[in-house]
């Protein structure tokens, strides 16, 4: 299903999603630079960048056109700003990995720099999923099996990272102490920069007449 395109903010929408998306990549940067352990996408990225020998960024993209595919079948709606998570969020990544410099034997600069990752993706997050023009096909994927189990995102997210952690270890990821920390800490930094924003997964829908 494809969301309506609002035009009368659209170049306002497209700004501030472009910051939400600015902030992610950062995030992800931040994230690889610390050397603790990437986070559970990024791991399982920077896997297929070494098998394929392309960048982490571009790794990014196809991977978010793959679990799109999923979030589709499981009839989850989509946006113009799906698609723009999708071809956005790898670029800035590899820009920021060429900005941020990396860190290594300094743990109080390592863990700044995790921290920071992981307070920035929870508030990138919130930040264009508000924005409500079609979250990106990780979080479109969140969504879908917040809305198939009625559990909460913090519960669906920490599984949907757990998950994919262990795939990209098996690949040959980047693992190490952080990236177990990450897992289990990127569903509650979610969910406050969902009350931060008062951002809501999805809105209450009201039952059809002659529906269940």
């Amino acid at each position: 299903m494809l969301k309506p395109i609002r035009w009368n903010t659209f170049i306002r929408d497209f700004v501030v999603i472009q910051v939400g998306f600015a902030t992610f990549g950062f995030a992800i940067a931040a994230l690889i630079r610390a050397n603790l352990g990437t986070s559970s996408w990024a791991v399982f990225e920077v896997a297929l960048s070494r098998i394929f020998h392309v960048t982490p960024g571009t790794a990014s993209v196809l991977v978010g056109f793959g679990v799109l595919a999923i979030a589709l079948s499981l009839k989850e709606q989509i946006g113009w700003g799906t698609l723009a998570n999708i071809l956005s969020i790898g670029p800035w990544e590899d820009l920021f990995l060429w900005l941020i410099p990396n860190v290594e034997h300094n743990l109080l600069l390592q863990i700044i720099y995790f921290l920071l990752a992981l307070g920035a993706m929870g508030i990138a997050t919130a930040i264009y999923i508000g924005v409500d023009a079609g979250a990106g096909p990780r979080d479109s994927l969140m969504l879908a099996l917040t809305r198939r189990t009625g559990r909460s995102v913090q519960l669906v997210r920490s599984a949907i990272e757990v998950t994919v952690v262990i795939i990209g270890w098996l690949l040959g990821g980047p693992v190490g102490w952080g990236t177990l920390i990450f897992a289990l800490l990127i569903g509650p930094s979610v969910q406050v920069g969902f009350k931060l924003f008062n951002v809501k997964p999805h809105p209450p829908q009201v039952a059809e007449a002659g529906t269940d």
